[in-house]
Order: structure tokens, then C-alpha cells, then sequence
């Protein structure tokens, strides 16, 4: 693999949601790291998750090196990394390097250096490859800490994946005039990049403590972003439930014929049988499989939808290129 072009730029993508300070504070320490940078030009890009609301972040325009999106309307933090990239994916070469990271201390500049390095890594994949900072420490509470520990069990029970990652990634701007319009990242942010099967290399990073302000992550929009990060995997979802749904149809099905085979067999007469014990347990399995198949069925079409939605949005985006180049 060739290395990759030497980067003209940097970009440094957080959504702020009433939280100018700590991204002051951010913008500082990014730029007393010049050797971070690997020889780009920084520029910074905030995304305004107030809609416009927070009057505090019109200040920020009067830095040379910072840009502010200010989306229609709130979209929470994921999805407004995603907006922001969105917006200015036509601006960014494919060889300048993009950092997504929350403005709030807890993904730590000090870190850059190493997830930067990984993109040139031997065995990096050049343009197309993707580094994710792998959370190793957490400094919260411990009702989030046993919460925290429950989700990930119940995540890697229904997609067969461990999560230990956040916004904090790095990558090329290939990746953001290209993948990030799949519809994955329309859901959430974080866990597209493990949904679709990139090249992706985990970096250790310890998480950081907020520089100002406080957090307003609540309990409700904690388990919005956890049922948020489950929905890219629909489809290994649904492949996981279908197996579960098939093996319940199956056995239901064989307990029940077996059932009647046996008073068959044991010379009890078929109206006899049924009005009894065997007639519960028949109607029981049936319901059963009769469950089972309906589920099947609804998970079937889900997986099939979302397939061909996939393959809709990437063959659109096609056509906006070629109209565009004509």
C-alpha cells in the first residue's frame, strides 16, 4: 500500500451544545500541539446543537481558524458530527485528515498524536482507513459504570460486538466525501464505523474529565443514544433473531408432532387425545411457531429494507456526483 498524500489541512469537527468555554479551552490545547498536527493547517468546525439558540457561539466566528454550522434544529451530538461533515464534505480533499471529537475535555488533545499516527501506520489502508479511540478508563459514577456494563453485555448478545468507542476518531477526508453518506450514519455516528466492516485500528485512550460546565446527559437521552447505537446492526440483529425465531418454530413444530405420534402410538384415540393434556400442549406449540413465523416474517422484511436502503442512498449520491462533474 503506497503512503498517503501529505495532508494540507486538519479538521476538527465538535458539536457544542451550550459549552463555548470548554471548546475554548479545547482550541488551546489542540494548538499548543503543532507536532500533533503532522505539518497541516488546523481548522475548526463547531456545530451549534442549540440551533442557534446559544448566543455565546457567534463569538467563535471571529477566529480565523473556526467555523459555525448551525443546524435547522437540535440534532444531538452524533448526528450533528454527521451534519457538519455532510456540509462541508465537497470542501475537504481526500487527503486532508479529520478528527471528530466532543468539545467538552473528555476526548483528550493529548491523545491526537497517537490516533494521527495510526493512519499512517504500516498496514494502514491509505485513504480508506479508520482510527477509533477504545475507551480503556471512565471516570463516572457507579450507577453509569454498572449500566454501562449491562448495555455492552446486552449489545454484544444481539450483534455479536464488543462497543468501546465515542465520537473520537480519526480518519481522511476520503471517508467523509464518501462513507459518511451512507444511511448508517443517519442513525448514529459512533458505531457505523463498526457496523459496515471498515478498516478500522482501536487506540487505547483514556477518557478525560470535563474542562467547564457540567454534562446534560440524562437518564432518557442515555438510553436514546444506546438504543441509537444499536440501529446501524439492524441487520446482524435481525440475522441473530431469525436463527433464534427458526430453532423456536423448529422445535416447537417437532414437540408437538411428537407428542401426537406418541398417543398415537399408544392406541388413544385422536379425539380423545386432543380434548386432554395433548390438546393444551398442541396449542401451546402451535402458538408458538405461529409467534415465531410472524416474527420471522417482520424481521425479514426489516433486514430486506434496509438492504435496499442502503443500496438507494449510495446509488443517489452517485447520481449527485454526476451531475455535479457535468
Amino acid at each position: 500500500m503506497p503512503p498517503s498524500p501529505k495532508p494540507n489541512f486538519v479538521w476538527f469537527f465538535s458539536p457544542v451544545y451550550l459549552d463555548v468555554e470548554s471548546f475554548l479551552i479545547l482550541r488551546q490545547r489542540i494548538l499548543e500541539r503543532p507536532l500533533a498536527l503532522r505539518g497541516a493547517t488546523p481548522r475548526f468546525v463547531i456545530i451549534d446543537d442549540t440551533a442557534g439558540l446559544d448566543e455565546q457561539i457567534r463569538e467563535l466566528a471571529a477566529f480565523g481558524d473556526v467555523r459555525v454550522l448551525v443546524p435547522p434544529f437540535n440534532l444531538g451530538h452524533q448526528r450533528a458530527i454527521v451534519y457538519g461533515l455532510r456540509t462541508l464534505a465537497d470542501e475537504i480533499a481526500e487527503e486532508d485528515l479529520i478528527v471528530t471529537l466532543d468539545a467538552d475535555g473528555e476526548d483528550r488533545p493529548e491523545d491526537l498524536p497517537r490516533l494521527l499516527a495510526a493512519l499512517e501506520a504500516p498496514g494502514a489502508r491509505g485513504l480508506r482507513q479508520i482510527v477509533l479511540a477504545q475507551r480503556t478508563k471512565r471516570r463516572e459514577s457507579p450507577t453509569f459504570k454498572v449500566m454501562y456494563f449491562f448495555f455492552k453485555l446486552f449489545f454484544r448478545f444481539l450483534t455479536g460486538t464488543v462497543i468501546r468507542t465515542g465520537n473520537f476518531a480519526a480518519f481522511r477526508g476520503w471517508a467523509a466525501r464518501n462513507v459518511l453518506f451512507h444511511p448508517h450514519f443517519d442513525l448514529c455516528y459512533s458505531s457505523s464505523w463498526l457496523s459496515l466492516n471498515l478498516p478500522v485500528t482501536p487506540v487505547p485512550c483514556e477518557r478525560g474529565r470535563r474542562y467547564a460546565g457540567r454534562s446534560r446527559m440524562n437518564l432518557v437521552r442515555l438510553i436514546t443514544h444506546g438504543i441509537r447505537m444499536l440501529m446501524p446492526f439492524l441487520d446482524r440483529i435481525a440475522i441473530r433473531a431469525l436463527i433464534g425465531f427458526s430453532v423456536t418454530l423448529g422445535g416447537a413444530t417437532a414437540l408437538a408432532l411428537g407428542l401426537l405420534a406418541r398417543n398415537l402410538v399408544a392406541g388413544q384415540p385422536l379425539a380423545e387425545a386432543l380434548s386432554g393434556r395433548l390438546g393444551w400442549a398442541l396449542l401451546t406449540c402451535g402458538g408458538l411457531s405461529f409467534l415465531a413465523l410472524g416474527n420471522f416474517v417482520i424481521l425479514f422484511t426489516l433486514f430486506s429494507q434496509s438492504q435496499g436502503f442502503s443500496l438507494r442512498a449510495l446509488d443517489q449520491r452517485r447520481e449527485r456526483g454526476d451531475a455535479k462533474a457535468a
